[in-house]
């Protein structure tokens, strides 16, 4: 695990977010703990990405505040961002570089090398099922296989807190079930992960908890009563908080 500040809430408090005169966020109020996975839905430009980019520490609030435990984000500077994996629509991988190399480089980049890099490398191209891959440039992969791959560049330092943006996009049923399987996995380390995706099906038996986001609002869809897509649409008809 790398070093940073300690944590086992990830807190978004009254947030807001304004892009010039468009509203993305309008005071947001979610926690999400360790050990679960918090599942994000909403339709396009409902502040999903927004709210992730929140998360993450690359976007601030326009008003409000992103907590780590019991500290806000604006006061834990860049430390913080060693206990966060990202996975967004850029899957930040190198065409030209092979699928070791780039695990390599991100690796380096969090301070890791020697056999311990080496054995991490090992393991994550175990994971993505790409061992046979290991030697073959990325600009050969499929976007499925590229999405693999990018998961575990993200997961590669062993985050507290992964942030994933549609991550089951071209992904066959074998790689979302292994997908799902990876996250619980992580959720039962002690992991804290949230995930934004349109995936109801892959989602339903996965999630711990669900929250919609509409026109910048979020609610949390309540358990129970039909499927996750029902309820889903449910919340869309209600006023969010």
């Amino acid at each position: 695990m790398p070093s940073g500040p300690d944590f086992e809430i990830v807190e978004a408090r009254e947030a807001s977010r304004h892009f010039g005169r468009r509203r993305a966020l309008a005071r947001v109020n979610l926690r999400c703990r360790t050990g679960e996975i918090v599942g994000l839905f909403g339709p396009n430009g409902a502040g999903k990405s927004t709210l992730l980019g929140l998360f993450s520490t690359l976007l601030r609030p326009s008003s409000g505040e992103v907590r780590f435990g019991d500290r806000p984000a604006a006061a834990l500077g860049d430390g913080v961002r060693r206990q966060i994996g990202l996975l967004g629509h850029d899957l930040f991988l190198y065409a030209d570089l092979t699928a070791w190399e780039n695990l390599e480089f991100f690796g380096r980049l969090y301070g890791s090398s020697g056999a311990a890099l080496a054995q991490s490398i090992d393991a994550a191209l175990t994971a993505a099922r790409l061992q046979d891959r290991a030697n073959d440039r990325v600009a050969g992969f499929s976007r499925g296989l590229r999405q693999r791959l990018a998961l575990e560049r993200a997961l590669l330092h062993r985050p507290r807190l992964v942030l994933l943006d549609e991550p089951f996009t071209g992904l066959d049923d074998e790689a979302a079930a292994a997908l799902a399987a990876r996250l619980r996995a992580l959720r039962d380390t002690g992991a804290i992960v949230v995930m934004a995706t349109h995936d109801f099906e892959s989602a339903d038996q996965l999630v711990d908890r669900a929250v919609c986001l509409s026109e910048g609002r979020a609610r949390e869809i309540p358990d129970g009563g039909g499927t996750l897509r029902e309820r889903y649409r449910q919340s869309l008809r209600e006023p969010s908080s």
